[in-house]
């Protein structure tokens, strides 16, 4: 491959995108915010906060402590930083973005918009929405680290671009198919934050797999009739970008969202959760987003109404899960 890559973010996801394209591609530029770290990176060739078991092919990656070095080198951006933070990084960046094509690996909302990073970067950024892209799962990237066989979603309107970035994705352990439904690509990867946590929450107060399934199947149903409520196109919510996304991110002890949720559900404030917590649960600001898009017929999304009553009403997590359970069937 000739692109020149540049991956903003030094996270765990950042890192396992990182490993993934240094298996097709020649240049990878990498921004990780801290020196230490990019100073420890070029001298071990391993991250040392994040999945510190990938060893790192060095003669094709060039990490760098300056955003606007990385983006100055390279040709398709890939935004792998937590959504709270990206919207500041976007900013020292915004000159030099307009010819970009640009690719968000977030699972989340920007909190200053409550918008879908796609949309946030057509608003705000005046980036066209041929230029944008979507990398989603079902993945982990714990897993990408381990090399299991895994499958990845890129979601782009301009098929060509799309095209380019599967390719570049895909080895012998990733597995890569293209969509053009950006929107609900991208809507589904912030819902199942959402419902991950409410996962968590039940099992915290000590629900089982019988309960369990029947949760995740209404989630489903749930999710299916708000991608269809924000963004009305052919669809199969059975396909493994919008249900088996869901489901490892419900089931899976990699999640970070079923983590928090689980927290909560033993009885850990939501601040004490999240301070406890060493990596960002996108889910929190999702369900503020999920919610405001429903809020003129809330009780038609049961799921996403119980979890802002638990995360942004401070409502009891026993008693809204418990009226939960007499609606879901």
């Amino acid at each position: 491959m000739n692109l020149r890559y540049g991956v903003l973010g030094g996270g765990s996801w950042g890192t396992a995108i990182v490993k993934m394209l240094s298996e097709n591609n020649d240049v990878i530029n990498w921004y990780v915010r801290s020196d230490e770290n990019v100073s420890s990176i070029k001298e071990n060739g391993k991250n040392p906060k994040y999945l510190r078991s990938i060893n790192l092919k060095m003669s094709k990656i060039n990490p760098s402590s300056s955003i606007i070095e990385v983006v100055n080198k390279s040709e398709v951006l890939i935004l792998a930083i937590p959504s709270p933070f990206v919207d500041d990084e976007l900013k020292k960046i915004k000159h030099l973005i307009s010819e970009k094509k640009i690719f968000s690996a977030l699972k989340g909302v920007i909190p200053e918009s409550h918008l879908i990073v796609s949309e946030h970067l057509n608003k705000f950024y005046k980036i066209p929405f041929s230029q944008i892209g979507i990398i989603t799962g079902p993945c982990h990237a714990e897993e990408v680290a381990l090399e299991k066989l895994s499958y990845l979603t890129v979601a782009c309107k301009n098929k060509a671009i799309g095209t380019e970035m599967t390719n570049s994705l895909m080895s012998n352990y990733i597995n890569v198919k293209f969509s053009k439904d950006t929107m609900g690509v991208e809507y589904a990867a912030m819902l199942k934050n959402v419902y991950a946590i409410m996962a968590g929450i039940c099992h915290g107060l000590g629900y089982g797999d019988n309960f369990q399934s029947v949760l995740i199947s209404s989630c489903v149903r749930e999710m299916k009739k708000f991608v269809l409520k924000i963004y009305k196109t052919s669809r199969d919510i059975n396909d493994s970008e919008y249900l088996g996304d869901l489901l490892v991110t419900c089931y899976s002890s990699f999640s970070r969202n079923r983590t928090l949720g689980n927290m909560i559900g033993k009885g850990y404030t939501l601040k004490s959760a999240v301070s406890e917590m060493s990596m960002i649960a996108e889910g929190y600001y999702a369900t503020k987003n999920a919610y405001e898009l429903i809020s003129d017929s809330s009780q038609q999304f049961k799921i996403i109404n119980s979890a802002y009553k638990i995360l942004y009403e401070n409502k009891s997590p026993r008693k809204i899960i418990k009226d939960l359970t007499i609606d879901l069937d």
